[in-house]
């Protein structure tokens, strides 16, 4: 009898933690829709700034919606901030680890950032997800074959004028 009330209780824990565990994506406010298709475009336009903009206020509206993740991370990858993409692409896997965009995603901007061993890792977890064929992994794949960008150091040609200091 000393035990009931705390076995109630705890039953209720493990009843309410199972049912987090099983939450799916949240559904999108058509808010957030709106100002995901706004950020796509800016993106599209070059103007970066806006796209990161419209993309955190759909987050705001909609804090669970992975699909806004992934677009802040494209925005990321687009301005060279490989670092900040993976953040991105990670917190999409967090709410639905099995997205494959978010591993292919996060595979590429190691593969830029040079981390050839960890995106090989995110090939195989790809592969194992949907094989050979899938989009993803022949992406993945492509982008670890042509390996990280070469970086080169631009001619500087001197001035033809010397100044004194």
């Amino acid at each position: 009898m000393r035990y009931a009330p705390a076995a109630a209780a705890l039953s209720l824990v493990f009843a309410v933690q199972a049912s987090i565990g099983l939450a799916q994506d949240e559904r999108a406010d058509p808010r957030a829709q709106a100002l995901v298709a706004e950020g796509r475009a800016q993106l599209e336009a070059g103007q970066t700034q806006e796209a990161i903009t419209s993309f955190e206020a759909a987050l705001a509206v909609s804090p669970g919606y992975t699909q806004v993740y992934l677009d802040l991370a494209d925005v990321a990858r687009a301005e060279g901030l490989q670092g900040r993409a993976i953040h991105f692409y990670r917190e999409a896997q967090e709410r639905d680890p099995m997205n494959l965009a978010a591993i292919s995603g996060e595979g590429e901007a190691l593969v830029e950032k040079g981390a050839l061993t960890a995106a090989r890792e995110n090939l195989s977890r790809l592969q194992d997800l949907c094989g050979d064929t899938c989009t993803e992994t022949i992406q993945l794949a492509a982008a670890i074959d042509r390996g990280p960008p070469v970086m080169t150091a631009e001619a500087v040609q001197p001035d033809d004028e010397v100044t004194q200091n």
